[in-house]
């Protein structure tokens, strides 16, 4: 559904009404297309005392940008990385400041600001104070910084080596990640799986998508066929027509079935003889109603297929060996899960439900199987569901975030598809909300 605010100020007249008023002032985002694939300009390269981990400058190769260290530039920075993994009291913290103070209004519009951390040590409470407070300063920073910019915290743990952060930065500073903004992503040190070919980088992947017919599951397949993934798209019988058409278009391979269903492991396991390399769990189902008046039955179907369904086709899977070495397990929470909603406590409990499944299993699933799991949480994203919203809590929806306007279910299928990446294995047990940094929850 268009977004006729965001068309008004772009427009001379719009502009001037909406500053007068006061009213938030949305910037087009610039997302990935075949014509425009990358940032393009400096990358500023700068750092906050010294730094903890060796080799950052090498590890900026995000195409179309070009690393320098120098502040005065005559052109605007595209992009601007500050390496603050050293900062470890609460003076050091005025290196941040010193660092970035003089350069960040002349960030170009749609630019990225990364700040790199690391862990906050459980042994040393200046050092954890210092990085914690870098959280709080990427967030702020998130939502003061406009012009479709976005700002991001990465946390690199000791002993990791710069290239467990490539494909997190190459991400973050590219325009696929043009929705997601005031965000802590904390890495492990494992190493990146090799790339063979960056322009399809899932290439010799098989993918299955559930709840791909529509909407977010249907830019998900999409996203992941453009990447070079087979992909197997999923959904129930009742919207086999639709889901053919989505197959069709991508060259991908249909499979009518209801996820609850007791044997959907073992017929997911049949469709993908060689393994699956990427299970991304997408089925969602929403029965909205306050507590006070819902019915057993609208609660149970909700958990059902959002959560319960989740559990046991990831369990089966993984214990059967369908899921290969490598491979990656993404599935969608909501910021409903994080923040709750009114009317919703079903839905808020199996979207939490994700989060806690994906912080579990991540690191045994990685120790025991070779296999991430993560999480995408989307917010307010257009789609034909949230089209249908009453008109002032679909507007209301659409500007509660640091970005002013609703995301595109392309935006959620970009981080999946970052997320399911050879290079992503440092990335395990993350759930990123894609949300344009919404002021509901965390």
């Amino acid at each position: 559904m268009a977004d006729r605010y965001l068309h008004l100020t772009g427009t001379a007249p719009g502009r001037f009404l909406t500053r007068r008023l006061g009213l938030p002032q949305p910037a087009p985002l610039r997302r990935w297309t075949l014509e425009t694939p990358h940032l393009e300009g400096p990358l500023l390269h700068l750092t906050a005392g010294a730094s903890a981990v060796a080799g950052v400058a090498e590890s900026l190769r995000a195409p179309g940008l070009t690393v320098t260290d120098r502040a005065d530039l005559a052109a605007r920075p595209a992009a601007i990385v500050l390496d603050a993994t050293g900062v470890a009291s609460a003076v050091g913290l005025g290196d941040v400041h010193a660092a970035l103070h003089p350069v960040v209004r002349s960030l170009a519009p749609g630019g990225r600001i990364v700040v790199l951390g690391t862990v906050p040590s459980p042994d040393d409470h200046h050092q954890a104070a210092a990085q914690q407070a870098l959280e709080g300063f990427v967030r702020s920073l998130g939502k003061e910084i406009g012009r479709g910019s976005t700002v991001q915290l990465v946390r690199v743990p000791a002993g990791a080596t710069a290239d467990a952060a490539e494909s997190t930065l190459r991400f973050l500073l590219s325009p696929r990640s043009a929705y997601v903004s005031g965000q802590v992503i904390e890495l492990t040190a494992a190493a990146p799986d090799p790339v063979a070919d960056p322009a399809a980088p899932l290439a010799g992947r098989t993918a299955l998508v559930t709840g791909a017919a529509r909407g977010i599951g249907a830019a998900v397949a999409s996203v992941l066929a453009r990447d070079g993934a087979q992909v197997i798209a999923l959904d129930v019988p009742g919207a086999r027509e639709e889901l053919e058409r989505t197959a069709d278009r991508l060259g991908a391979t249909a499979l009518p079935l209801d996820i609850t269903a007791p044997d959907a492991a073992d017929r997911i396991a049949a469709a993908a003889p060689d393994g699956l390399g990427i299970l991304v769990h997408n089925a969602g189902i929403t029965r909205d109603r306050r507590l006070a008046n819902m019915p057993a039955d609208r609660w149970a179907s909700v958990v059902e297929v959002n959560l319960d369904s989740v559990l046991r086709t990831t369990d089966e899977l993984l214990k059967a060996g369908a899921i290969t070495r490598g491979g990656r397990i993404v599935a969608t929470a909501s910021i409903a899960g994080i923040a709750g909603n009114t009317g919703q406590t079903n839905y808020a409990a199996s979207k939490a439900g994700i989060i806690g499944l994906v912080r579990s299993l991540g690191p045994r699933a990685a120790a025991d199987h070779g296999v991430t799991v993560n999480a995408v949480a989307p917010g307010f994203i257009e789609t034909k569901m949230t089209a249908a919203v009453p008109f002032f809590i679909r507007e209301a929806g659409r500007r509660m975030n640091s970005l002013s306007q609703g995301g595109l279910p392309v935006d959620v299928a970009e981080a999946v598809a970052w997320f399911a990446q050879p290079g992503s294995t440092a990335v395990n047990g993350q759930v990123l909300r894609v949300c344009g940094q919404s002021l509901l929850g965390a």
